[in-house]
């Protein structure tokens, strides 16, 4: 099992709409990725670990697959959709991890 991590950096000047990011991004990319999507989480930053601190990040999304295969096939055709979008939730540029699930 692997997942995708898409991180939204908390930038000078940084906008993020997590009501359309929710009710309107999220719903359109699982509805693309049918059952090759195999779990989502959105996470919103509160601080850093210091308490009270400004969050590195201002949330992410973790969207888990089968294998690295079963990512390319379902999400990488539809890739230049899902940035299309980018512009109507957010100002900031993301960044993006696949990673191994070890545990959990």
């Amino acid at each position: 099992m692997i997942k995708l991590t898409v991180l939204y950096p908390n930038t000078p000047g940084a906008h993020f709409d997590m009501d359309y990011y929710l009710e309107i991004h999220l719903p359109f990319v699982k509805s693309k990725l049918g059952s090759y999507c195999k779990g989502c989480t959105v996470t919103r930053g509160i601080s850093a670990a210091i308490t009270g601190t400004k969050p590195p990040y201002l949330a992410w999304c973790d969207i888990s697959f089968e294998s690295v295969e079963a990512f390319e096939s379902s999400f990488l055709p539809h890739a230049p959709e899902f940035r299309a979008d980018h512009e109507n939730y957010t100002n900031v540029v993301p960044e993006r991890q696949l990673s191994d699930i070890l545990h959990g």
